[in-house]
């Protein structure tokens, strides 16, 4: 091996030789200079870095001695046309005389060599200038060949762009059927847009009216949707938009079927959403009773408080999601569409709406199809809000009558079912204590006429139970409402949604013409 000239101004430094370390045909050349061979790595091919001598030290002489006609080897990792560009930078910052021309075996595996294989994609050392020792020349990785692990590993580092599948958001339609609601639809457009998750339409379902309603809504900057020759009441008028905005949604979106007379609390919306993402089918809300109608409407607000009480300690199990607000997700409702038209669910009026229009109470009759078709539904203590209230004897006769009515044919339409059992069997209860009531009353009368009134302790007892029932179930109206109550004058409404019920099933005997209130 050639030394460097005795006046180089060149320090020691490690240079990387692209060759292949190739171990010497004959091992008794190692022998005959003394020298050991050093085992040749494992199933791996490096470059082994070689020290070139500083001047005049003498060293390897023994090395030197020996065969200076075997070149180094190419490594595989890169063809001979391309040479390594870090060879080259070192070889023309050194002089000639510094890089000897051939390397012998001997020094590549002498144990004075440090040989250490060393991942070709790690950095060369830097050169140092005697001149400016602090000036250190970097050489510039070179670049990885295609098809290498080099390149592999670097593709894996680079930054990847991410693209996301962007799909829609579902949207919440909020569908508000009016017949002549001018008064009320202000207030109800207004608790819609007080959501803390307020709907992405509002869409005004104005059917048949006859005053302001349409005009207000535009004037209010919702959608109005007015109803073309539709007799079918409510659940026509629903039908009728449904099918206009079906084409318009996906199975994810939801619509919220509201009356127009009634006022969601802020939270309804966010509360009932929540509900329909853990899997419900139907989601109704817990009303109570607005202002208005004297006493009448007082008799009524106690009703719904003891409605709402019970809903609440059955943590939101309910028999029907009411008309006053309900959330339905569009998938479910398509399913509905499709049982009907085959043949699973009852027709209807055989157009294949989601309302069957046939019937005197269509949120009855949706919730028994969302229940034989295998949904759940509830109406959670965090879904309240305020309905309106019938100002009159009359009206609430005439409206307790269709609800009663229309939940006895609802039964019949069904039949009998693991659903409907249910239903059948509060029916007959109701029944039983209609029957009660009239024996009960006509055992009074009887006992004034003919001056038998006698004070049996079983029956004293019994009523004692009926005064404790009243006065408990109303406590969410408060004490004074509770004292009230425990004078037992709600007898009044009992007796005469009691004789509603007898009409309603004399009616559905009879088959006597549906009419609306």
């Amino acid at each position: 091996m050639s030394s460097a000239a005795p006046g180089s101004d060149l320090l020691e430094e490690t240079v990387r030789i692209p060759a292949q370390a190739r171990r010497p045909e004959s091992a008794g050349r190692h022998r005959a200079a003394g020298v050991r061979p050093s085992p040749a790595p494992r199933r791996r091919t490096a470059q082994p870095a070689v020290v070139v001598p500083e001047p005049g030290t003498g060293r390897h002489t023994a090395a030197a001695a020996l065969d200076e006609r075997v070149r180094p080897v190419p490594s595989p990792r890169r063809p001979e046309t391309a040479p390594d560009p870090q060879t080259e930078l070192l070889t023309t910052a050194l002089p000639t005389t510094a890089l000897p021309t051939t390397v012998p075996p001997a020094a590549l595996f002498s144990p004075t060599v440090p040989l250490h294989p060393s991942p070709s994609r790690r950095t060369g050392r830097a050169l140092v200038d005697r001149a400016d020792p602090a000036r250190r020349t970097v050489p510039p990785r070179p670049p990885a060949a295609e098809g290498s692990l080099r390149a592999a590993l670097e593709s894996l580092t680079r930054p990847i762009a991410v693209v996301r599948n962007r799909r829609r958001q579902p949207i919440l339609v909020a569908l508000l059927p009016a017949h002549n609601e001018q008064e009320t639809l202000p207030d109800a457009i207004a608790g819609l847009r007080g959501q803390t998750s307020p709907p992405d339409r509002i869409v005004v379902v104005s059917d048949n009216s006859t005053d302001a309603t349409p005009s207000i809504g535009r004037d209010l900057g919702v959608e109005v949707v007015e109803t073309v020759d539709n007799s079918d009441k409510k659940a026509g008028a629903l039908n009728q938009v449904l099918a206009r905005l079906f084409p318009t949604l996906t199975d994810d979106d939801v619509v919220l079927v509201q009356d127009a007379d009634s006022l969601l609390d802020p939270h309804f919306l966010e509360a009932a959403l929540f509900y329909l993402r853990r899997g419900y089918g139907g989601v109704g809300g817990v009303f109570r009773g607005g202002e208005g109608g004297g006493f009448v409407g007082h008799l009524q607000r106690n009703e719904y408080a003891r409605y709402a009480r019970d809903v609440n300690r059955l943590n939101g199990r309910c028999l029907v999601i009411t008309g006053t607000a309900a959330l339905f997700k569009v998938g479910m409702l398509r399913q509905v569409v499709e049982a009907r038209l085959d043949g699973r669910l009852p027709a209807g009026d055989g157009r294949g709406g989601v309302y069957d229009t046939t019937v005197l109470t269509e949120d009855n009759e949706l919730t028994f199809a969302l229940l034989h078709l295998g949904h759940r539904i509830i109406s959670p203590v965090q879904c309240t809000l305020t309905t309106e209230v019938m100002e009159s004897w009359r009206d609430l006769w005439k409206q307790r009558l269709r609800w009663k009515r229309g939940a006895v044919e609802n039964c019949l339409q069904y039949g009998m079912t693991r659903v409907t059992w249910r239903y059948w069997g509060r029916q007959l209860f109701t029944m039983l204590g209609c029957l009660v009531s009239v024996a009960y009353l006509g055992t009074l009368l009887w006992a004034a006429v003919f001056g038998g009134l006698h004070i049996h302790p079983f029956w004293l007892a019994v009523s004692v139970v009926f005064v404790v029932e009243r006065v408990v179930t109303v406590r969410y109206r408060g004490w004074r409402q509770m004292l009230l109550a425990a004078t037992m004058y709600e007898l009044i409404l009992d007796y005469f949604l009691q004789a509603c019920h007898v009409k309603a099933y004399w009616d559905s005997l009879t088959r006597k013409t549906k009419r609306w209130n």
